[in-house]
């Protein structure tokens, strides 16, 4: 299984084909278009991501040591950062995920090409599935 950077390195160099940033929103549109919905009885209030300007749903599941996360978005750019975070935190430890530094977010230029709120929301869906971590990981160690 590939590192958190591995991944991370591999999402960069995708992006870096792109010279325009038209194309990398496409790239981005179409990662979220591959992104499997889920299932409606997780689009609750409960998984619903706070600091989000569109509603974006995250569900984890915790099996054998290891995160799973099931995600998505009503807002079609949103969908494909959702797919982007889960390419890099799917199926980790929570270790992992609480010890990574996500820099592919600065690398491939988001910060500088989202809007404040779109970033904003980034910004929390990071942090959801980094709080998501730290229950499991205290979970483990109780």
């Amino acid at each position: 299984m590939k590192t958190i950077s591995e991944v991370q390195d591999e999402i960069i160099e995708e992006f870096s084909l792109f010279d325009d940033w038209m194309d990398k929103y496409a790239n981005l549109i179409e990662m979220g278009n591959e992104l499997e919905d889920i299932d409606p009885k997780y689009k609750v209030d409960n998984y619903l991501i706070k600091g989000c300007q569109s509603r974006v749903w995250l569900y984890p599941t915790f099996e054998e040591g290891r995160i799973h996360f099931d995600g998505e978005s009503d807002a079609i750019i949103v969908k494909g950062l959702v797919s982007l975070l889960l390419k890099v935190y799917e199926n980790r430890t929570p270790k992992e995920i609480l010890n990574s530094e996500l820099y592919f977010i600065e690398k491939i230029g988001l910060t500088q090409h989202l809007s404040p709120t779109r970033s904003n929301g980034l910004l929390s869906m990071v942090k959801q599935m980094r709080l998501y971590a730290m229950a499991y990981d205290r979970k483990m160690n109780v």
